[in-house]
């Protein structure tokens, strides 16, 4: 089963999201700061992270800038944002802007995740 972590700090979104992809068959932790996210991301291996753009302290360019310079730097990132415009880094792997349809998550995630599991098999 893949480990998606899910970074937002509206808890209300990251239940949802956890929610509908745990019904996907994704395992998934969340965390509610770029801080928080980032700590749980050192501490354990995630298949993909999600990470809203907009958030106190550490926004989502912050994540996505740590995980492409650490040791998992391959590790694909879905940024979620109302203001899609912020997002100027190209080290996304794919962006949604809020709201977005659950199912196309779902299967964003799967199209990122997918790949490298068929690797790790063959």
């Amino acid at each position: 089963m893949q480990k998606i972590l899910v970074i937002d700090d509206e808890s209300a979104i990251s239940e949802v999201l956890s929610e509908a992809l745990n019904r996907f068959g994704f395992s998934v932790d969340t965390a509610e700061s770029g801080t928080e996210g980032i700590a749980k991301f050192e501490e354990k291996a995630f298949d993909l992270v999600i990470t809203d753009m907009r958030m106190p302290g550490m926004d989502g360019a912050g994540v996505v800038h740590h995980i492409r310079n650490s040791r998992r730097k391959n590790t694909p990132v879905i940024g979620i944002s109302g203001t899609p415009w912020l997002f100027k880094s190209s080290d996304f792997d794919a962006v949604l802007p809020k709201p977005f349809p659950l199912e196309t998550l779902a299967d964003i995630v799967r199209g990122l995740t997918e790949p490298a599991l068929s690797q790790a098999m063959g």
